[in-house]
């Protein structure tokens, strides 16, 4: 016997399922709905200060014992409370009274012993199944709930006016859990007026409820907990059901029987009005050697068998699988059954939809099997399939099909194997969790339109393929890609899914080619951060391709330090990462740098200083190899005069005359007596400039004319801060307007702004003065040795 529990398991999905179609449904009409979600957090209490604007609170899993009307007075909004799985012992439904909204409320598995109601007409779901009670939790306010459409309810004792208050509502589902009753009365059950009726039946075999069901406008009918003593109760009420009846849905879950009782139960479905039929949980059933069936006329479209082992130890299996090959249905569904091989129809067959997930089928199956022709369906999910052309040869006779699911399989793909073959309008495909690798993309259908191939052994994808210009849906996702494809042969792709995978960094080829795809998901990823990545993350901000789960799911992990960064938050220059861009900067920085040098060198004649340097550098050292013994201070003449060629008369007849008395008192170093021949011009300026005491220029507009005053004046100025002595002396001879001084005389025009120079006057009274004072700024003893030698020279 199949554990009980598991028919309360069903229930609970079922009703869970509801909760979250409620809950989506919500959502799409108050998308300002805040969900609060306090489930299991060993709660004693319903927390206090909800948010007022909460629509949705689940407080399942805790031990709240306990309900006051202040726990959701302040929740005038809320649409669903789910409450199950407490501890709660009381209720009265007057602490929903402010819960004008209030849709959902779900209190299964709960301690309710008793109920005090109060009507909540807003509610649509309310669930008080696998509680405490002894009677059916009813009261007469149920009456007034008319939007009520699920109720589910469990006790322990059934009595006849248990359901009267339930006879006006118009409910859509009806659930009662009737495992734990101890107490029955034959005939206490009612006609159910409901579209959907879920019982689940007490083990104990003395409590016979079955034989007393009767439905009136039933569409959908769920049976569990049938025991084998019941089979005979189940083919009684199955046989009640005239051709008016409206019950179209039949699911038996949990039921107990052997193959004798499994064929009449299906004969009798067979010829009854029901259209779909489902056995579950059926234990393990011998099928014989001999299996009568009658094909009749039926109204079943849709057969499903599954958690059922069908075996055949003692018996040939082309029994078993006859039945069901022949059957002249749209739906056949056999999972989880411990096939091996399913026959092809004799005859052209009806089926349109087929799935024998969960078996142990393989290669072999429906293998040049042509009546199959108006199949669009077919799913063969977690079998022992292996060859892939195989495969795609059994498709070849199927005219009709459309979608194909092969996944949690074997199947492989070798380049040497045989063209593939597959069905002409094969557009949807999944080849999910097998062992395919990258040549897989050589053997599939032109037509294709989605695929999914996630959990294979991807690592490319070929170049050399066939073009599928159909595609637009693909699933890569959990493979060995390391790199984001491109798109080349598949022009029409609108979703990408390549997340799990190894990618570190998109290819060149996919900016070129999936300018196509709308959707791309590729997540948890292990990202490397570098200006390659920078373009895939403009694709999510331009809008141009919508990143699914961004930004949570794209992180960085390589390089270290920026590990676990979002990649919305990964920034980087454009200098940076454009090489063309960074070279055109750095061109224009020393474009302009050597244009400013050159405009400074200009401006400022800094060529000719450099040259002055030069020769300066040049001389001194000519000087110290050549004579090591004139380095030492040597002074041997009062003043060196500078001049121009053309104020040389005024030089010659009246300067030096004036200064050179007969005395010999002061001494003059004039170029045309005193440089020494073989020297260079620039070596003698150099040496009469240290070897005296002070420098003299005459200056005149003829002076700044002149380049051999200028070096003249440049290397007076020099020793000026080199010995950090005063040593200049300006005569200006004439005025010297300031705009014919060239612009590299700008030390002159700073000497003469800076220091006090002497004007040769023109009245000759004021010659004396004149004469006196630079006679005094000249004068210097010398020492006998150097007067000695001045006068040798001279």
């Amino acid at each position: 016997m199949v554990d009980e529990r598991s028919s309360v398991t069903n229930h609970f999905l079922s009703a869970f399922l509801l909760a979250i179609i409620f809950w989506n449904n919500i959502q799409c009409s108050a998308g300002k709905g805040l969900i609060m979600d306090f489930s299991n957090r060993f709660l004693v209490k319903v927390p206090k200060n909800l948010p007022a604007q909460m629509t949705v609170l689940d407080l399942s899993y805790n031990s709240i014992s306990e309900l006051q009307i202040s726990d959701f007075s302040s929740s005038s909004k809320l649409q669903v409370l789910i409450l199950s799985h407490n501890l709660i012992g009381k209720l009265n439904f007057s602490v929903f009274q402010y819960n004008e909204d209030l849709e959902h409320l779900d209190l299964s598995y709960n301690n309710l012993q008793s109920l005090s109601c109060h009507p909540v007409t807003s509610l649509r779901h309310l669930d008080l199944s696998y509680n405490n009670y002894v009677d059916m939790p009813t009261c007469p306010e149920f009456s007034k709930m008319l939007k009520l459409e699920y109720l589910g309810l469990s006790a322990r004792r059934i009595q006849n006016s248990d359901f009267s208050v339930l006879a006006h509502l118009q409910l859509e589902t009806l659930f009662l859990g009737l495992e734990d009753l101890s107490e029955y009365i034959h005939g206490n059950l009612p006609v159910f007026n409901t579209r959907s009726l879920q019982i689940i039946f007490p083990p104990n075999n003395d409590y016979q409820v079955l034989p007393d069901l009767e439905i009136n406008v039933t569409e959908s009918l769920e049976l569990s907990n049938i025991q084998e003593t019941q089979v005979n109760d189940l083919r009684t009420f199955l046989l009640k059901l005239n051709k008016n009846s409206t019950l179209l849905n039949l699911t038996l879950n949990n039921i107990q029987c052997d193959w004798e009782d499994f064929i009449e139960i299906l004969q009798t479905v067979w010829e009854s009005t029901i259209e779909y039929f489902v056995i579950a949980n059926a234990s393990q059933l011998e099928a014989p050697n001999s299996i009568e069936f009658k094909y009749t006329k039926t109204s079943l479209k849709a057969l499903t068998i599954k958690q059922t082992t069908l075996t055949t130890f003692r018996s040939d299996a082309k029994y078993l699988l006859q039945l069901f090959s022949e059957m002249n249905l749209t739906a056949l569904t056999i999972s989880d059954a411990g096939l091996i091989h399913m026959l092809c129809p004799s005859n052209p067959s009806h089926f349109t939809y087929l799935c024998f997930s969960n078996n142990s089928f393989t290669d072999t199956v429906f293998q040049n099997c042509k009546d199959l022709m108006f199949l669009e369906k077919l799913i063969l999910k977690s079998n022992q399939l292996k060859k892939l052309v195989r495969v795609s040869l059994m498709t070849s006779h199927m005219a009709s099909l459309k979608y194909l699911d092969m996944s949690l399989n074997l199947l492989q793909y070798e380049d040497h194997e045989n063209k593939c073959d597959w069905g002409k309008n094969l557009v949807e495909l999944d080849l999910s969790f097998n062992k395919l690798s990258e040549s897989v993309f050589r053997c599939l259908p032109v037509n294709i339109q989605m695929i999914d191939l996630q959990n294979n052994q991807i690592s490319s994808i070929p170049k050399e393929i066939t073009e599928l210009t159909s595609l637009e849906e693909i699933n890569l996702a959990s493979n060995k890609l390391a790199k984001l494809p491109g798109c080349g042969q598949f022009r029409n792709l609108r979703f990408l899914n390549i997340e799990m995978n190894s990618i570190v960094s998109p290819s060149s080829e996919f900016y070129q080619t999936c300018q196509g795809i709308k959707q791309l998901k590729a997540g948890h990823n292990p990202f490397t951060c570098t200006c390659e990545l920078r373009q895939f993350i403009s694709l999510q901000k331009q809008g141009s391709m919508e990143l699914v789960d961004w930004p949570d799911a794209y992180v960085c992990e390589y390089p270290d330090y920026l590990r676990g960064t979002l990649l919305k938050d990964f920034h980087v220059s454009e200098v940076a990462c454009n090489v063309s861009l960074l070279i055109t900067i750095v061109i224009i920085i020393t474009v302009v740098l050597v244009a400013t040098a050159s405009f400074l060198c200009i401006r400022f004649d800094v060529p000719w200083y450099l040259k002055m340097m030069w020769k300066w550098t040049q001389a001194k050292h000519r000087i110290r190899k050549s004579n090591p013994e004139d380095l030492l201070p040597n002074i041997e003449f009062h003043a060196f005069i500078s001049y121009s060629e053309h104020d040389s008369e005024w030089v010659k007849n009246v300067l030096i005359p004036n200064l050179e008395k007969e005395d010999g008192s002061i001494r003059i170093c004039q170029h045309e007596r005193n440089f020494v021949a073989g020297k260079s011009i620039v070596e003698n300026i150099i040496d009469c400039i240290e070897k005296s005491y002070r420098s003299i220029f005459v200056l005149s507009p003829y002076f700044v004319q002149s380049e051999w005053c200028h070096y003249e004046l440049y290397f007076a100025h020099h020793k000026l801060f080199s010995e950090n002595a005063d040593s200049l002396i300006l005569i200006v001879l004439e005025p010297i307007p300031a705009y014919i001084i060239p612009a590299r005389y700008h030390k002159l025009k700073a000497l003469m702004a800076k220091r006090t120079y002497l004007e040769w006057p023109k009245e000759k009274s004021k010659h004396g003065l004149f004469w006196s004072n630079l006679r005094a700024a000249i004068y210097v003893k010398l020492s006998s040795n150097e007067e000695e030698r001045a006068f040798s020279l001279s």
